[in-house]
């Protein structure tokens, strides 16, 4: 059974159309890729999957774990298990760290001291708990904080948006293996840009969204090395050359 189900989906923000015809399925116990170009659409498909009110589903339909969520409201979803760490999540004043992680450990009867064993796991400063949610952090710190709630919260579904953006070598592999271990045996969907967290996570399927439109699906790694050998060329000349229809039938038999 799939945890995530997009059938022929079509979106528009003020107007203007934005996502075309998307199909994407994520079967229960699967991580998945979406790779894309700057501009592909890839925020404005997360943004639609979470619910924000901006993004308005014109056709189709989104399905969480066989439930249809298309007109749902974004809390909601999060009651049903869907989970997300932002690729530019916003400061909070007032509103400690430390205080968002132990909610989530406590409401799931889980000892109040494991935040420090999940701080240690993304490579975190422990006093950073006690610091208003992302207020004068780095770039780096801000990533590795997301990263944190995210594990604390143990979603049934969880949405990384660029979990590679903005962090150096060293914690992109901390965060990599946590994040891999985190994943094994639930179910994911990984946004990136230039792919370098799936040189420490395991991912099934990646898929390439161009223009709006998923053009290519694959096994990952495959994915990654034509997008690494000719860039997302190859994917845009499918597009032009045999038209969304074709990519799509294309895209089935892989």
């Amino acid at each position: 059974m799939d945890i995530l189900k997009l059938e022929d989906l079509s979106v528009e923000i003020a107007g203007k159309r934005i996502l075309n015809h998307v199909d994407l399925a994520v079967p229960k116990g699967e991580v998945h890729v979406l790779f894309g170009p700057n501009g592909s659409g890839k925020t404005s498909l997360i943004q639609t999957i979470l619910g924000f009110s901006s993004y308005k589903v014109i056709s189709g339909k989104i399905l969480f774990d066989g439930i249809d969520i298309t007109n749902m409201p974004i809390n909601e979803r999060a009651k049903l298990g869907m989970g997300i760490a932002f690729q530019s999540p916003p400061v909070i004043r007032g509103v400690k760290l430390g205080h968002i992680v132990r909610s989530f450990l406590e409401g799931e009867g889980r000892a109040a001291r494991k935040d420090i064993g999940l701080v240690r796991a993304v490579n975190f400063p422990i006093e950073f708990l006690d610091r208003d949610l992302n207020l004068g952090f780095s770039g780096g710190e801000i990533k590795r904080s997301e990263i944190l709630q995210l594990l604390a919260q143990r979603p049934k579904f969880s949405i990384l948006d660029e979990p590679d953006s903005g962090v150096d070598v060293e914690n992109l592999e901390v965060i990599g293996k946590a994040i891999n271990n985190f994943l094994e045996g639930h179910s994911g969907l990984i946004v990136t840009h230039l792919g370098y967290i799936l040189n420490y996570v395991k991912a099934d399927v990646g898929h390439v969204l161009i223009g709006g439109t998923i053009a290519c699906s694959g096994k990952s790694t495959k994915v990654l090395n034509q997008i690494l050998k000719e860039g997302y060329k190859w994917c845009e000349r499918c597009l032009k050359e045999r038209g969304v229809e074709e990519c799509r039938e294309k895209r089935r038999k892989r």
